[in-house]
This record gives C-alpha cells, sequence and structure tokens, in this order.
C-alpha cells in the first residue's frame, strides 16, 4: 500500500521511540494498562507518525482492556483497516490513512452508537488538547 506520508525505515526509526517504532512499524502491541493515561479534557489523538486526526476525546470511553478505546474515529477517512490472521485469529487491524502506521484493532463489542471498540495503542497517538 502506499499513503501521503511515506519514509524510509532509517526515518521512521531516527523520529520514534523504540516502542512507538516497534507499535507503528512493524504491528506490535504494547503491554495493557502502559500508555492509557492520557488526560481527560476536551481535544483529539494524533497519529504519533504523521499527525493526522484519528480520535476525539468526546469518543474515548472505558473499555477496561488496559488500552485506549474508542466507538468511532473522527473521520471514517482517518484511518484504514485490513483483515488480520496472526496468531491463528481472524481480526480487523486498523492503520493510520496519512501514513500506514499500525494504530491497533476494530472489534464488534462496543458501546452505542456504533456497537464497536477502537482497540488502539497509545503509544501510537499523541493527545492534543483543544486551545
Amino acid at each position: 500500500m502506499s499513503f501521503p506520508v511515506e519514509k524510509s525505515d532509517a526515518e521512521w526509526r531516527a523520529q520514534l521511540s523504540d516502542l512507538a517504532y516497534k507499535v507503528t512499524r512493524k504491528e506490535g502491541t504494547e503491554r495493557a494498562f502502559s500508555h492509557d493515561d492520557f488526560p481527560k479534557v476536551p481535544g483529539r489523538f494524533h497519529c504519533i507518525c504523521c499527525g493526522q486526526g484519528l480520535f476525539d476525546q468526546t469518543q474515548k470511553f472505558d473499555s477496561g482492556t488496559g488500552w485506549p478505546s474508542f466507538w468511532a474515529p473522527i473521520d471514517d477517512e482517518a484511518i484504514g483497516t485490513r483483515v488480520d490472521r496472526k496468531f491463528f485469529m481472524r481480526r480487523t487491524e486498523v492503520h493510520c490513512s496519512g501514513c500506514g502506521a499500525h494504530l491497533g484493532h476494530v472489534f464488534p463489542d462496543g458501546p452505542p452508537p456504533t456497537g464497536l471498540r477502537y482497540c488502539m495503542n497509545g503509544v501510537a497517538m499523541e493527545f492534543v488538547p483543544d486551545a
């Protein structure tokens, strides 16, 4: 796949922490309860790699899983999905449509109004409070 923001592997490694690189560029997963300590103030969650807006604080909910969870993205165009068949499972992987960064997975067990749970890696996002 190609994306609007493309960088070499060396450029991504230089820009990101080791964990953020592993999660976003190598489809890793952070430990549960390790990166869900974002402020509970109005704002948006942006891709750590390219800065694209992904989720709004109003869409965040406590899923009890230890990963930041949202019932919808800011806009359907902000993310992309594809089938993930790793670990003998069939899941739907979520990535940033701006740069292809792996963000997490989406599951059909979320709250209304969508019934979806976008289970994201916190290290893949940065929170930007409203001005």
